[in-house]
């Protein structure tokens, strides 16, 4: 019996951030009410509030579970490939149309400025995900793939404003050629890898 319960309720939480993320996505943080959410996901505000203790709570936990992260996806679906690649491969796909759960980071963002509520419950979730991007960068650092001398913040906050940026200017409002867009990138990350000596290339030192 408390397996059945324990299942159910995870279901219907899960209901609850499926609703709030969509409710989110078309009618951004002030024009959601926390009873659009209960009603998209078929429940009561009383049983919402069980799960979730305010609106801003609803919109992290809909950004953590539906928030799309490529650089994370790429590094558990290819782990030995150096993290300068799957920076690459993932700008190259940041300029790309986004679906909607992306720009929940940018109602986020939005509403931390007028929310302290929000600005609190994202400033501990954007500490994460630039802990999680330092942490690959050490590890790239490590492996001699980055280099050393490279500040794993500043890499990490490079990272998530470009991820930001090119969510809220898309090929609607810009649009860019792919190749000369990569070729940029491909110039940015090699600016990242160690530097090379002479002796090491090969020419006379």
């Amino acid at each position: 019996m408390g397996r059945t319960v324990g299942a159910n309720a995870d279901a219907t939480r899960q209901r609850l951030l499926r609703a709030a993320a969509d409710v989110f996505a078309a009618r951004g943080y002030d024009g959601t009410r926390v009873a659009d959410i209960a009603s998209a996901a078929g429940l009561s505000n009383s049983a919402l509030y069980c799960y979730f203790t305010s609106r801003a709570d609803l919109l992290i936990g809909a950004l953590r579970t539906y928030g799309r992260r490529p650089l994370a996806d790429l590094v558990a679906r290819f782990p030995t490939r150096s993290v300068a690649d799957l920076l690459l491969q993932t700008g190259a796909a940041l300029r790309r149309q986004h679906p909607p759960e992306d720009f929940l980071a940018i109602e986020a963002l939005i509403a931390a400025r007028h929310h302290g509520e929000v600005a609190a419950a994202l400033r501990e979730y954007i500490g994460e995900r630039a802990d999680w991007l330092s942490a690959l960068v050490r590890d790239g650092q490590s492996r001699g793939e980055l280099d050393p001398a490279l500040s794993p913040q500043a890499v990490a906050h490079f990272c998530l404003a470009l991820a930001a940026g090119t969510t809220l200017i898309n090929p609607d409002l810009h649009d860019v050629d792919d190749e000369e867009w990569t070729q940029l990138l491909i110039q940015v990350v090699t600016s990242l890898e160690p530097v090379q000596t002479g002796q090491e290339i090969g020419t006379p030192t």
